[in-house]
């Protein structure tokens, strides 16, 4: 007898709406475009130019990896995908704060720019703006997930995990 989709993975894809669905999928297109863009960007840098700018090409490396990453998490969906899509956007703000930051305060500690230099400038400030839609689409659509799974919520071994339902 052949399993469905989602018995087959225990469950973890049980998300009607999912992550990568609805507005999740500009998330996705914008994702995969950052992916491509950071790290198509930086392998030219590095390859041709290393040693201008080492810091600033490795920066724009690890964004593409980031950005690669999250797109896989918001493609493939479901629970554990939707902690590391968080934590991996959560990650990424941080990363276009400090690096946006420092830019501003010495321009000069970057020999050339990178992905997420001057807050993304280069790229229509999106690197400053993704990870913020990216960590408020998550938190939206987990509580959507858990409106639509009632008041359990499974841990994915099984076990139900009660929520306490808000008061009036």
């Amino acid at each position: 007898m052949a399993e469905t989709h989602a018995e087959g993975r225990g469950g973890e894809n049980e998300n009607p709406a999912g992550i990568g669905k609805g507005p999740g999928r500009l998330l996705l297109w914008l994702y995969g475009m950052f992916t491509v863009a950071a790290l198509s960007r930086s392998i030219v840098q590095i390859c041709t130019k290393f040693h201008h700018a080492p810091l600033a090409y490795v920066l724009s490396a690890v964004a593409g990896v980031v950005y690669a990453v999250i797109l896989a998490a918001l493609v493939k969906g479901g629970e554990s995908a939707r902690r590391v899509a968080m934590v991996c956007c959560s990650a990424e703000l941080l990363g276009v704060l400090t690096v946006g930051t420092l830019t501003i305060a010495d321009s000069s500690a970057f020999a050339d720019s990178t992905v997420w230099s001057y807050y993304g400038a280069d790229y229509l400030l999106l690197p400053i703006a993704l990870p913020v839609a990216g960590l408020l689409w998550l938190r939206r659509s987990a509580a959507a997930d858990g409106a639509r799974s009632g008041s359990t919520r499974g841990t994915g071994t099984g076990t139900p995990v009660l929520r306490r339902s808000p008061r009036s």
